[in-house]
């Protein structure tokens, strides 16, 4: 059995010092891989840096919704020279908290769209109480050929929210916040969701699953929000494993063994 966190943030301040001990720990879970998201207004360099001194080969890097005031500058684009760099993001709208006003949010999300399309790789969103606009974005896009597939991460959308989403090509998928008492409408979603468009992250440090809601999370956690899933959609927890991880390379890219 094995598992892919396909959205974690191991080199957050929560695990200065620490992060080959949790990559450790992720792997003794049975996580073989981690795809690390990367700030893109904190520069390539850096990014390139921790994962040179990790061993992890799969990123992500781009400008966050809360970040949006701050622009973005075509010079991210130079991490996708190097093969570790799969996607673009995570980028997308966040309602909820507003760091940034929402015409920045949805100029820069449209601007990383083209950027995306430009380089030819898949997009990680962030949708939070934005889908109405987010759809509306994306669908300009899809209608004029210029999307390139990706995830919406961290789903926190309806059943009929997810059916747009994968019209338009892309997965879905679901964190620890599905094994939350509140979320009977994310559980009709991730049932929803069919087995080629689903995967599983931990969005780390954030985001713990049941029963460990209110630690800091970890990679290793994946295996638990995966076990969740697979018992809610009657699946076998090692047939859902290596298909989420199945999907995640189709996605990402690489090789299936680890």
């Amino acid at each position: 059995m094995q598992w892919f966190d396909t959205h974690a943030h191991v080199n957050d301040d929560q695990f200065a010092g620490e992060a080959m001990d949790v990559i450790r720990r992720a792997h003794e879970a049975g996580v073989a891989r981690i795809q690390n998201i990367f700030d893109g207004t904190k520069g390539v360099d850096a990014a390139a840096a921790f994962l040179d001194e990790t061993g992890l080969n799969y990123a992500a890097i781009g400008v966050h919704p809360h970040d949006a005031e701050k622009g973005v500058d075509e010079g991210m684009l130079a991490a996708f020279d190097d093969p570790r760099f799969r996607a673009l993001g995570e980028i997308g709208l966040d309602y909820h908290y507003d760091f940034s006003p929402r015409d920045a949010q949805r100029d820069v999300f449209a601007r990383e769209l083209d950027m995306a399309y430009a380089v030819r790789k898949p997009v990680v969103l962030h949708i939070r109480e934005a889908h109405g606009d987010a759809l509306n974005i994306l669908r300009t896009f899809h209608t004029a050929g210029k999307l390139t597939g990706g995830v919406v991460h961290c789903y926190s959308g309806s059943r009929e929210s997810a059916r747009e989403y994968l019209d338009m090509g892309f997965h879905i998928s679901f964190t620890g916040s599905v094994t939350f008492k509140n979320a009977r409408g994310l559980l009709e979603a991730a049932k929803y969701v069919p087995d080629e468009r689903i995967m599983v992250e931990t969005d780390c440090p954030y985001m713990s699953p049941v029963p460990l809601r209110g630690q800091r999370n970890e990679p290793a956690n994946a295996a638990v929000t995966g076990r969740f899933l697979a018992e809610l959609r009657g699946t076998d927890a090692k047939e859902f494993a290596d298909m989420t991880f199945r999907n995640a390379v189709a996605l990402f890219g690489g090789p299936l063994e680890p």
